[in-house]
């Protein structure tokens, strides 16, 4: 059988790193796992009753694709809540987790052969998913004195016809002030490049909130999610705002490629939205666990990074011991037990000398696998 040079896109390597821990838990082992980018905790108890109740009392059968109103309503009014920002909610359209929302806005924006311009390190699907679609991604080589965030001076002849940014970032988990993100979003519009921005990790963040490029625009398109402060990754459901006049072309790319999100993940997103009380203790968590990152990822010998501005991850340079990231999480799975991502997943040039540790589980876990990661590095000094 055939194959199309579209579908000829690199593995996601954390994914690999997740199969290695699940088989050394089958041998018995005991894996503390710091490389999946997921919260430890279930969906938020009022929101599973809610669904308990649904799937008792409504068939469940397709939602209009652009979402249930009452869920678009309730997201429009979050972006009053947490940044003043007027919001209507025709604008929301409800999407099958922020994946599909990037292979509809990046659908909706670009043509084929279309520059996109992406951070790195960042996420790799967003490269994955461009080259999927017969688009270039363009990486821009976010800098250390930079907090490894683009910013607007590297936009400069690019030739770019889009730019993707994400603040909190994956890996890193370092933000965008508000002026960056402006002088950004001001970059894009001079140059007539379409500007994009991954907000999937609003909500998580410890000494200032998070800047939404709504705040600075209204001609941008915003993605987020419910998988990480609202902690439904595995119910696939997550949003996106659009302009206006860009609404009824998503729609109609829903319809065809999506239907609808999944309409017993979008009643048990409504409902999780006013479980404050058990989100704010989620986030007590992460602050506890990113405490002792900051304490105990040091005293490991791993001192070069950035402190994490929101998210759950802290991006490691290990120059220091290793040029073959991937080798070196191998190791430290097989010695410690304990699972990290390699770099190489959110860079493909300089990945090979960090990693990714992510501390969205148990504070008893994150404890256990930095002494883990303490006496590992004790061996090789």
């Amino acid at each position: 059988m055939r194959n199309s040079s579209r579908g000829v896109v690199d593995p996601f390597i954390v994914m690999d790193v997740m199969e290695a821990a699940r088989a050394a838990e089958a041998a018995g082992r005991h894996i503390i796992h710091m490389e999946v980018g997921q919260p430890g905790t279930a969906a938020p108890l009022g929101a599973l009753q809610a669904a308990a109740k649904a799937m008792e009392e409504d068939a469940l059968g397709y939602t209009v694709a652009l979402g249930l109103p009452a869920l678009r309503k309730r997201i429009a009014q979050l972006y009053g809540e947490w940044y003043n920002v007027d919001l209507n909610p025709e604008r929301v359209i409800v999407t099958s987790g922020s994946s599909s929302a990037f292979l509809l806005a990046f659908t909706a924006l670009f043509e084929a052969g279309d520059r996109v311009a992406i951070g790195a390190p960042g996420y790799p699907s967003y490269r994955q998913i461009l080259k999927a679609l017969s688009l270039e991604p363009v990486l821009i080589e976010a800098r250390p004195e930079n907090r490894l965030q683009p910013v607007a001076q590297d936009l400069e002849n690019l030739n770019a016809q889009g730019l993707m940014v994400a603040s909190p970032a994956n890996p890193t988990g370092t933000m965008l002030s508000k002026s960056a993100m402006s002088d950004l979003i001001g970059a894009a519009h001079e140059s007539g490049t379409a500007f994009v921005s991954d907000e999937i990790y609003h909500g998580i963040e410890y000494e200032a909130k998070a800047v939404t490029a709504l705040e600075l625009t209204d001609d941008a398109y915003v993605i987020n999610s419910f998988s990480k402060y609202f902690s439904m990754t595995g119910w696939r459901v997550g949003w996106m705002v659009v302009p206006e006049d860009h609404v009824r072309v998503i729609e109609r790319l829903a319809q065809n490629m999506f239907i609808c999100a999944p309409h017993i993940s979008q009643v048990t997103a409504l409902a999780a939205m006013e479980c404050h009380e058990e989100l704010d203790a989620n986030m007590s968590v992460y602050s506890d666990n990113r405490r002792l990152m900051l304490d105990g990822l040091p005293k490991a010998g791993f001192d070069k990074f950035a402190p994490p501005d929101g998210g759950f991850y802290a991006y490691v340079d290990v120059s220091d011991y290793t040029n073959d990231s991937r080798a070196f999480a191998a190791k430290i799975l097989e010695k410690a037990g304990v699972a990290v991502t390699p770099g190489l997943d959110f860079d493909s040039k300089r990945g090979y000398q960090t990693l990714r540790l992510s501390y969205a589980r148990s504070t008893d876990d994150i404890k256990e696998g930095l002494l883990r990661l303490q006496s590992f590095m004790a061996t090789r000094r």
